[in-house]
């Protein structure tokens, strides 16, 4: 029997049972979507991440206060137990280090902002004209803070694009007096719309020189220092200097906590690369299952088709041609339905992003090949017992029970 003829016979076999033929597909796409789909969420996830960090900022090293014990860190626990607060002074020395561009002092709280008869509460970040570049923040109107005294900040104020349309829609924003918390400063810029990221809606920030938020906050203290090194080579060494240099300012103590966002970016890789891993093999699982399922209905096949298979070996078809063509209805349901879940699969991503148009829901290539051959390969493995048992059937004995 020639290869097309063994395909035809195969495929003949397949269509002569549309039920039973559809089930095994519907099985074997329901395995290959659940693993596009859900490799897509993880990866997606993993980039989403990614991307929000990326976007604080690029060589970027913070420091905190409090040293992390090996519980983890809370910001909260480390501002009330540190032995020495971070003050804009200790900020002010790490801009003699070598491998450090710049260095921004932040000072957070929230107060109130108000304009001709407008009020609302807003995030109020402390700190200099370096931390626009620094978190690669950009004007659209105005300028940035003034290069001046960290400890004497003039009375002038950044606002995030939303507090601007919301305290003066369409009257010019750069210019105007208003009032934050207890103190009358006026608008020298206005942010270029951002929006949320990690946790933070930047368009609803107001950002002030680093001193008047403490003067605001009634607070000599820094929430932490930002510090954005020379190159990607030097983020390592500026975290060494800045931790040395700080330990010396504090008396020998190592209070402080430094983390480089290349270490916090290689966790979370980390840790949703193998969130994406374990739920591939979840959802893998569901493939194993559909080949049990071809397997079952390829045993059926063989029950149902005895005759076919005794006329077939009375007409002299070897064992090797029938064990073919078995494996080949096998191979075709398998390749069906790995073809239709891949498509429900992207279908599947495709919706999401749509839903969610800031999660890259892109189920990566490993995944896809990977479920694809998986369900192929599936397909061949459990298809060889009923093959198998095919061939081995006694032509006369078959064409008896037909």
């Amino acid at each position: 029997m020639r290869l097309a003829d063994t395909l035809r016979f195969a495929r003949d076999a397949a269509t002569g049972y549309p039920v039973r033929t559809a089930l095994s597909v519907l099985a074997m796409s329901i395995g290959v979507a659940a693993v596009v789909l859900l490799t897509a969420l993880g990866d997606g996830a993993r980039r989403y991440v990614v991307g929000q960090f990326s976007s604080l900022g690029t060589n970027l090293v913070s420091v905190l206060p409090g040293r992390s014990g090996t519980g983890g860190f809370n910001p909260a626990n480390a501002i009330t137990s540190t032995p020495r607060d971070l003050t804009i002074d200790d900020a002010g020395s790490l801009r003699r280090i070598p491998s450090v561009r710049r260095v921004a002092p932040l000072a957070v709280g929230t107060s109130e902002i108000s304009f001709g008869g407008r009020l609302r509460e807003v995030m109020v970040a402390g700190s200099t004209a370096e931390f626009v570049p620094i978190r690669n923040f950009e004007i659209a109107q105005g300028k940035n803070l003034p290069e001046e005294d960290w400890n004497r900040g003039s009375s002038v104020a950044i606002i995030g694009a939303k507090v601007r349309e919301e305290m003066f829609g369409n009257t010019p924003a750069v210019g105007q007096l208003v009032r934050v918390g207890d103190r009358r400063l006026r608008i020298v810029g206005v942010l270029k719309p951002v929006g949320q990221g990690l946790g933070m809606n930047t368009d609803e920030l107001v950002i002030v020189p680093v001193s008047l938020a403490q003067a605001l906050f009634n607070s000599n203290t820094l929430f932490r220092i930002l510090i954005e090194a020379n190159s990607r080579e030097a983020i390592e060494p500026a975290r060494a200097a800045v931790l040395d240099m700080l330990k010396q300012r504090h008396r020998g103590e190592e209070d402080v906590t430094v983390i480089t966002q290349d270490a916090v970016l290689a966790t979370f890789d980390r840790l949703l690369g193998a969130l994406t891993l374990a739920v591939a093999g979840i959802a893998a699982i569901s493939l194993a299952v559909a080949g049990i399922l071809v397997m079952n209905v390829m045993l059926v096949a063989v029950t149902q088709r005895t005759g076919e298979i005794g006329l077939l070996k009375a007409l002299g078809a070897p064992a090797r041609t029938i064990r073919l063509a078995f494996l080949a209805e096998a191979a075709m349901l398998s390749a069906v339905g790995a073809l239709v879940g891949y498509l429900l699969g992207q279908l599947g991503a495709f919706a999401l992003r749509q839903f969610f148009p800031v999660f890259p829901a892109y189920p990566p290539d490993w995944a896809v090949i990977a479920a694809l051959s998986t369900a192929i390969g599936t397909g061949l493995l459990f298809g060889v017992m009923p093959a198998r048992r095919a061939a081995a059937l006694d032509p006369v004995q078959a064409l008896m029970k037909h």
